[in-house]
């Protein structure tokens, strides 16, 4: 049996997925995939790898340093616009503005997403780290479970995206899975793309939106909306698994944030953010 080939950057499913095609300067076309979708509405993470691979064409530097979104509508399978906006550029950063519209009945335009984003070359970083942050403590790679895990078939029918995904979720994080939420708002495991592609810096926009919502070790099911979502990218990615942890302080007034942190193999942090969501009812 002949061994399947491990996709690249710049070849694989994802990068298919999130391709645009300039269309006038500064407006971008794009085919929202439904196999990114959870439930009936696209993944906010897949969204924002979309608008980063526009940003990264429209703006003189390629790489996201920080992506701050607001969420207006739930996106939707199928075509859409990105309409980006030059702010100001510079020797080494430049921000630029985008908004990601889809179409109505009618065939207007509605608004989904806008995004803010500054941009920069990561690999023109120092090497110079100077941090207290530690790696989080995740069960071994063969110790994790996966969606074929999943307790309820329905789980990963609804989920869409996780086809697309290779996460492990450590054993210690997934008692919502069988009705024993831990009410502590923490979920670890390791992340891939399920092809095999090693993660850039596009990727860790998805990464950062693509586990299980903190809610459900809560003790809350349901859909967790985004309303707002901060991501900074730290340094180039390392190949090999993801190191993610999420975690929930507080939730009130029907709304609590999640506070992500992404480590490569190396054990450096690539990524972090927060967001802001809707809890569910």
């Amino acid at each position: 049996m002949a061994q399947a080939v491990q996709a690249s950057i710049g070849d694989s499913e994802f990068d298919r997925d999130t391709a645009v095609t300039l269309r006038t300067p500064g407006v971008y076309d794009a085919q929202l995939s439904a196999g990114w979708s959870i439930a009936h509405a696209v993944n906010g993470g897949y969204l924002l790898a979309v608008i980063g691979r526009a940003l990264g064409e429209a703006l003189p530097h390629p790489d996201p340093f920080t992506t701050s979104a607001h969420f207006v509508s739930a996106s939707t399978p199928g075509p859409a616009v990105i309409r980006t906006q030059t702010v100001r550029t510079g020797r080494t950063l430049s921000t630029g503005q985008a908004s990601l519209f889809q179409y109505d009945e009618d065939g207007a335009e509605v608004e989904r997403i806008r995004v803010l984003a500054t941009h920069g070359d990561l690999n023109g970083l120092t090497d110079d780290v100077r941090t207290s942050a530690t790696p989080p403590s995740i069960a071994p790679h063969d110790k994790c479970f996966g969606s074929a895990d999943a307790p309820d078939p329905e789980f990963a029918e609804k989920w869409a995206i996780l086809g697309r995904l290779d996460i492990r979720l450590d054993p210690t994080t997934i008692g919502w899975a069988v009705g024993a939420p831990s009410g502590k708002g923490e979920v670890r495991g390791w992340f891939g793309l399920a092809d095999g592609r090693d993660a850039d810096p596009l990727s860790l926009l998805l990464t950062v939106d693509a586990f299980p919502p903190t809610s459900f070790d809560l003790g809350l099911k349901g859909w967790t909306p985004t309303v707002e979502l901060t991501t900074h990218i730290r340094c180039r990615p390392a190949p090999g698994p993801l190191g993610v942890a999420i975690s929930t302080r507080n939730m009130a007034g029907g709304f609590l944030e999640e506070d992500a942190e992404i480590w490569d193999s190396r054990g450096r942090l690539v990524a972090q953010s927060r967001q802001l969501a809707k809890a569910p009812r």
